[in-house]
C-alpha cells in the first residue's frame, strides 16, 4: 500500500466499528452513562483524581463514552477524533443526555488537532486511554502535540496497553493455552493486519479488517514526553486492563480482564506526567491497580 494509505484503511475499520460498539452485542455499556451516573474503568478511576473545575482534552476519544464521563463529573471537555461516525453518535450522545453545553467534540486527525482545535496551552488535563497509541506512527510528533495543549502546570494522564504484552497474540498460543510471541518488541516497522473480529463484539465481522498499528517501547514513549517539556509525575504497570486482551484473560470483581493465575506479563500501564514550568503535581491518589 502506498506511504498515505494507512490513515485511510485504518479511518475505514474505526468508521465500521461505530455502529458495532453502540449495538446491542457489545460489551460497552452505555447504561450509567445515560442514568447520570457514567463511571470510568477501575483504574482510570483510581488514578485519575477529581476533574470537576477542569478543562480536559480527550484525545483520540472514539464515540465519546468516557468524554461524556468526564463531563457528568463536572469537567468541560472537548473530545477529537478522526472518525466522522463516531463524532456524530458522540454529539448526538451529548445531546440526549444534555451534556453538550459541558462536552464538544471535534473531527480531525490526531496530527491536525493544533489546527482543528486552535486553543494553545489552554488545558488543565490531556486524557488519553487504552489502545490510543498503537494507531500512531510517530510518537514524538504526538507528545509535541499534547504539550502544546496544556497550560503550564497541566498534565497528561495516559492509560496503554503495555508494549511487552503487544508482543504476544493468540493465534500463536502455546500448549497451555498462553499467547505465543508474535511480533518484536523493538520492531519499526508497521504491524499490517487483516482481522475480521472486533474486540468489543465477538460476533462482529468488519469489512474494512486491513489496519496498520505501530510498538511502541516504554522508553520511546518516555523519551518523546520528556522531550516536549513534560516531567513524569508517576508510572504503574498492571496486570489487568478494560478489555479481553487474550482468550485466555479472566474478568475480575472490578469488571476488568486478567491471569487467571498469577500476574505473569503487565498487561497495561498509566502514567501522569506535568507540563514543566508550572507548580509541583499533586501526590497520585492510588496505588498500581
Amino acid at each position: 500500500m502506498a506511504a498515505e494509505d494507512w490513515r485511510a484503511a485504518n479511518q475505514a475499520n474505526w468508521d465500521e466499528r461505530v455502529a458495532i460498539h453502540l449495538g446491542p452485542g457489545s460489551s460497552y455499556d452505555l447504561g450509567p452513562l445515560r442514568a447520570g451516573q457514567g463511571r470510568l474503568d477501575a483504574i482510570v478511576a483510581a488514578e485519575l483524581g477529581p476533574v470537576a473545575g477542569l478543562r480536559v482534552l480527550h484525545l483520540q476519544c472514539h464515540f465519546g463514552k468516557d468524554t461524556l464521563v468526564l463531563a457528568q463529573q463536572g469537567a468541560a471537555v472537548v473530545g477529537l477524533d478522526f472518525s466522522a461516525p463516531a463524532i456524530t453518535a458522540a454529539r448526538g450522545l451529548a445531546g440526549k443526555l444534555g451534556l453538550a453545553n459541558r462536552a464538544r467534540f471535534v473531527e480531525a486527525d490526531l496530527y491536525d488537532a493544533p489546527r482543528a482545535i486552535p486553543e494553545p496551552a489552554g488545558f488543565d488535563l490531556v486524557f488519553v486511554t487504552w489502545g490510543a497509541l498503537p494507531w500512531l506512527p510517530d510518537i514524538a510528533g504526538w507528545a509535541r502535540i499534547v504539550a502544546g495543549f496544556l497550560r503550564p502546570g497541566g498534565r497528561l494522564y495516559l492509560a496503554e496497553g503495555h508494549p511487552a504484552a503487544f508482543v504476544f497474540d493468540d493465534a500463536t498460543e502455546t500448549p497451555d493455552g498462553r499467547p505465543g510471541w508474535f511480533v518484536p518488541y523493538f520492531q519499526r516497522e508497521a504491524l499490517v493486519l487483516d482481522e475480521p473480529g472486533d474486540y468489543a463484539d465477538g460476533a462482529a465481522r468488519l469489512q474494512h479488517r486491513r489496519t496498520h498499528t505501530w510498538m511502541h517501547p516504554l522508553a520511546e514513549v518516555l523519551g518523546a514526553l520528556a522531550a516536549a517539556g513534560l516531567s513524569l509525575d508517576w508510572l504503574h504497570e498492571h496486570p489487568r486492563l478494560p478489555w479481553r486482551m487474550f482468550r485466555g484473560l479472566v474478568q475480575d470483581a472490578e469488571g476488568l480482564w486478567t491471569w487467571p493465575d498469577r500476574p505473569w506479563l503487565p498487561l497495561g500501564y498509566s502514567l501522569q506526567a506535568s507540563l514543566q514550568g508550572g507548580p509541583p503535581p499533586a501526590a497520585p491518589g492510588a496505588r498500581p491497580a
